[in-house]
């Protein structure tokens, strides 16, 4: 059993104070009835500085010390892919829930000792996946789920989004293998978690990958080909050298009783829904689809609700850990697949 906080706040600290952070502190103000910001953690001098007066809260330069000296429940890991595994072992040795943002690692030795770890100890490990709180997928996960496809042939996604060379160059860290990952591992990932979250079990992967036009270790660009167990094909397209904006992030989904279409710059926006059978709900799908100029979505507030209520004891987690391993078993057998130019069959060990 793991244990609950019923009779308090709880409390949290925001370890990385970067570009994906400010959707850590909103949601967490938006939770502000159920969680208290007890701490920030960042090696920037001036960036904690400046977050932690923001918020009035203890700003630390070393993780570890703030591990040692907070009181916090609960650590948000909003810092480079790479340093999620060690940050999420050490926190769980000093007894605190874990938050990390995607990919949970880099490597699938990594991500298995993060479970590890945190089953050990008895702390949650929540990986975040904001992108299935998304209302467009809410629909389509229903839709799946419901059968209404019947038997699902074809599968496909699209990632067409830009990142130039300064986005590159603002950090040593981005672009590197041990770090950052590349177009799949990093930007991509979320739409690699719904190739497992939407359709089911995947048993072959196949992927190419190219640095095409940025001076990186990592690729800019790749395809896939998935074969599911239930004998779907899927095919997937990634790119960050899409001129001049982020263009598309789309899922296809081709099945004997139904065709369904979620477009727009991230899954905002249902292009195309038809099945052979209505439903009361799909007069909600207009309504589903909405604006956005952020490929991040709207989901961290809804997933910091999931985590509130498993941590208060009233739910289970939408994508702990072992939820979290799935698309990184994925992303590590596209990239062996790549660099070896073979199918990769999962799971990738027994």
């Amino acid at each position: 059993m793991f244990p609950t906080i019923t009779d308090r706040p709880i409390k949290i600290a925001v370890v990385g104070c970067g570009r994906i952070s400010k959707n850590h502190f909103g949601s967490i103000e938006k939770h502000a009835e159920h969680l208290k910001l007890v701490a920030v953690c960042d090696e920037n001098p001036r960036v904690l500085a400046e977050h932690a007066e923001k918020y009035h809260v203890s700003g630390y330069g070393d993780y570890e010390t703030m591990l040692r000296e907070s009181d916090c429940d609960l650590v948000a890991i909003c810092t480079p892919s790479g340093l999620h595994p060690q940050q999420a072992v050490l926190a769980a040795r000093y007894g605190k829930h874990v938050m990390t943002e995607k990919p949970m690692a880099t490597r699938w030795q990594d991500g298995l000792a993060m479970v590890k770890a945190c089953d050990e100890a008895n702390v949650r490990l929540f990986v975040i996946k904001q992108n299935r709180r998304n209302a467009t997928l809410q629909l389509l996960k229903r839709a799946v789920d419901e059968k209404r496809f019947g038997k699902i042939h074809m599968v496909h996604l699209n990632v067409f989004w830009t990142r130039p060379q300064e986005y590159y160059d603002s950090a040593a860290w981005r672009g590197t293998w041990e770090m950052d990952g590349g177009a799949f591992m990093n930007q991509a990932s979320h739409y690699v978690d719904l190739l497992e979250w939407l359709i089911g079990p995947i048993a072959d992967v196949q992927a190419m990958t190219g640095t095409l036009a940025r001076d990186i270790e990592v690729e800019d660009s790749g395809v896939m080909n998935v074969r599911w167990r239930s004998g779907a094909l899927g095919s997937m397209a990634v790119t960050m050298l899409t001129w001049p904006r982020n263009l598309e992030g789309s899922i296809t989904i081709l099945g004997e009783k139904g065709t369904v279409r979620v477009g727009g710059v991230a899954v905002n926006e249902i292009r195309l829904w038809d099945f052979a059978e209505p439903r009361d709900y799909d007069a909600d799908i207009m309504n589903a689809s909405y604006q956005t100029t952020s490929v991040y979505g709207f989901g961290h507030p809804l997933y910091y609700k999931n985590v509130i209520d498993v941590l208060r004891g009233d739910a289970l987690p939408e994508t702990d850990g072992r939820e979290g391993l799935k698309s990184l078993e994925v992303l590590i057998a596209a990239y062996i697949s790549a660099r070896d130019r073979r199918t990769v069959s999962l799971p990738l060990e027994y």
